[in-house]
């Protein structure tokens, strides 16, 4: 007696089987539900998709002038110019905003128009498949892929693909113009400070220049440039609060005195000091940490972030811990006045190591 098997039919769709060895049917049901697809006036006459075509690329070419003219305005109308306009919002803030605004406006509307009006709106269905994709699921992912490339019609109108890879291609402009709201170019500032010839050396809280008779053997003091304390004609100072601030992280000295025989200069620094007086950096040159811990007993200075140790009277060379260089010196003089000053700026970058060219 033969054993015959039938395999059940899907209800509702006499086509469609189902594995006996699975309740997940072999073929998808005709229709989910779904209603008739209704084409677009896009669909079928040409005219209708040349024109949402045009529409499409105008609004990428659009966003393309928006973009140029965010440069124009980044560089047309000052920080700060008429404030008073549109409510307090000012020229600068107010076109700077609509050009940057419009731009992305422009490539958002055209790239809905593409989808809505010119690419494919017919339902695809996806099969559910195993969570390790064979070679056949793998195949029919690209044929997908490449489907929905076929579909967007990006191969045949040249002109949406053009215009919107120019459009994508020059928004980041406007954000490149935007670094130089960074601030300026380094350029020199970093191997150099405003210590200069003739330049008063003075206390850094009360801005008092110093006579080498009120330096006690042993003593620190903690300094900076007079500069930093003069004003112009006007009574102005001559540096504002900000530049001040900048310039200070890289021009603050110790002064220091000592026993003139114990002092070793370096050839050519016999005479930065002026009778057992030294100045130095107060930067370190491991990461730049202020340093001041004054050892008068050894000559050493202690910096208390990563104990890095100098010796002040052999030309600031490093005795321990991670510096890998000598803390600077700035060389010293005094005035007709009778007060120090410097010789000159530093003859080397202050600061950490990595500065220090080769």
């Amino acid at each position: 007696m033969s054993d015959q098997r039938t395999t059940p039919a899907v209800p509702g769709n006499d086509d469609a089987v189902i594995d006996p060895h699975s309740s997940v049917p072999a073929e998808p049901i005709d229709n989910p539900g779904l209603p008739a697809h209704q084409p677009r006036p896009t669909d079928i006459d040409p005219k209708a998709a040349k024109r949402a075509e045009r529409q499409v690329a105008s609004l990428f070419l659009l966003s393309i002038v928006f973009a140029f003219l965010f440069v124009v305005a980044y560089f047309v109308f000052e920080i700060g110019e008429d404030p008073d306009l549109f409510g307090g919002l000012g020229a600068s803030n107010l076109f700077l905003g609509l050009t940057m605004g419009l731009s992305m406006l422009a490539i958002g509307i055209g790239a809905v128009q593409w989808a809505r009006k010119l690419m494919s709106d017919v339902e695809i269905v996806e099969q559910r498949h195993p969570a390790a994709s064979s070679p056949d699921d793998r195949a029919e992912v690209l044929a997908a892929l490449q489907q929905g490339l076929d579909d967007s019609g990006i191969a045949r109108r040249p002109l949406i693909r053009n215009t919107l890879l120019g459009a994508l291609a020059v928004f980041p402009i406007p954000m490149v113009v935007l670094l130089r709201d960074l601030g300026p170019l380094p350029g020199d500032t970093l191997a150099r400070t405003v210590w200069a010839e003739g330049m008063r050396v003075v206390n850094d809280i009360s801005g008092t220049p110093i006579r080498p008779e009120q330096v006690q053997i042993g003593q620190l003091i903690n300094a900076e440039p007079a500069v930093f304390f003069e004003t112009d004609a006007d009574g102005e100072p001559i540096y504002t609060d900000h530049e001040i601030l900048i310039e200070k992280t890289k021009a603050a000295v110790i002064v220091v005195r000592m026993e003139p025989q114990d002092i070793t200069p370096a050839a050519g620094r016999e005479n930065w000091g002026v009778e057992g007086i030294l100045c130095y950096s107060k930067i370190c040159t491991h990461v730049g940490c202020p340093i001041s811990l004054w050892e008068r007993q050894t000559h050493h200075l202690l910096c208390p972030c990563h104990q890095s140790t100098f010796d002040l009277a052999d030309n600031g060379r490093v005795i321990f811990g991670p510096a890998a260089r000598a803390v600077p010196q700035l060389p010293l003089a005094v005035d007709s006045e009778g007060y120090l000053i410097a010789t000159q700026d530093f003859d080397e970058p202050v600061g950490p190591s990595y500065w220090e060219r080769g």
